[in-house]
């Protein structure tokens, strides 16, 4: 009976953890759907409002959230991509290969994870504008491509995998790529989805680098969409904000329920025997 009672408190207080932590986007699904007159009303409504299409039709049509959202996913997907390829082979040259300093490098490389992205923008202005990049997808998407994170765990990856498969695949005449592409691509599909799902979800969030380097409208990225929202009407209609936040969601969310199986293995810390 005392284990019994036990799991109920502890289900229940997973539950009301987990309603905490949804409580914002419910309330933005709600707001959502309602008008001005009842997102303030007093008491509050915690009901689906009358203006669940006007908002939304507004939100798409009105303020071009197709457009950035476009724009995202095409920064969100290049950056993926290069940051997964990059880190695949920075990870197999700190496991397989002998070279100098090779644990400092290391080191310095998890040193790099302290250091927030804030205080070398202005650094990083001055290198993307010398170079010509300003106002341009590649100040997106270059700076971005190098990411200790994923050197990380495809390294602590590469360190479960016996090392005899070297051996066995130098018996069979495999050199570095064949190895790489035959054998750890395979075996590291957990950790690639991982790392997809967190730097998709981090570029998709992207505000304060977009909003400094880009100055035209149209290569915007749907966070700076959002702002001109809030900003771009003469008394901000929060229904419409809201919607356009749904919408916003999505995609992220879709590539985490698509993935979310890989994205736990990834971080398993358990080796099946």
């Amino acid at each position: 009976m005392r284990g019994r009672w036990s799991a109920v408190v502890v289900h229940a207080s997973l539950a009301l953890c987990c309603f905490i932590l949804a409580a914002p986007v419910l309330l933005a699904l709600l707001f959502s759907t309602q008008t001005p007159g009842q997102i303030f009303s007093y008491p509050p409504t915690f009901a689906l409002g009358s203006a669940m299409a006007e908002n939304y039709r507004i939100a798409w049509t009105q303020f071009h959230l197709g457009r950035y959202m476009l724009n995202s996913f095409y920064i969100a997907i290049a950056v993926t991509a290069g940051k997964t390829v990059i880190s695949f082979f920075s990870a197999l040259v700190l496991v397989y290969l002998r070279f100098p300093l090779k644990s400092w490098v290391f080191a310095f490389i998890l040193l790099t994870l302290m250091m927030p992205t804030e205080i070398i923008i202005v650094a990083l202005f001055d290198l993307v504008t010398g170079l010509g990049w300003s106002n341009s997808y590649t100040a997106l998407i270059v700076p971005f491509l190098a990411s200790a994170t994923g050197t990380f765990l495809f390294r602590q990856h590469f360190l479960q995998i016996p090392f005899s498969l070297i051996d066995a695949a130098r018996i069979d005449g495999a050199g570095p790529l064949r190895f790489a592409w035959n054998i750890l691509l395979p075996m590291s599909m957990n950790v690639i989805a991982a790392l997809g799902v967190i730097q998709f979800v981090y570029m998709w969030n992207q505000y304060l680098w977009p909003l400094i380097v880009i100055h035209d409208n149209e290569r915007q990225v749907i966070q700076i969409g959002l702002r001109m929202m809030s900003g771009g009407q003469d008394a901000t209609n929060w229904g419409i904000v809201m919607a356009g936040a749904v919408i916003t969601l999505l995609p992220s969310l879709v590539v985490f329920f698509l993935l979310q199986e890989q994205f736990s293995r990834g971080f398993s810390l358990s080796q099946e025997k």
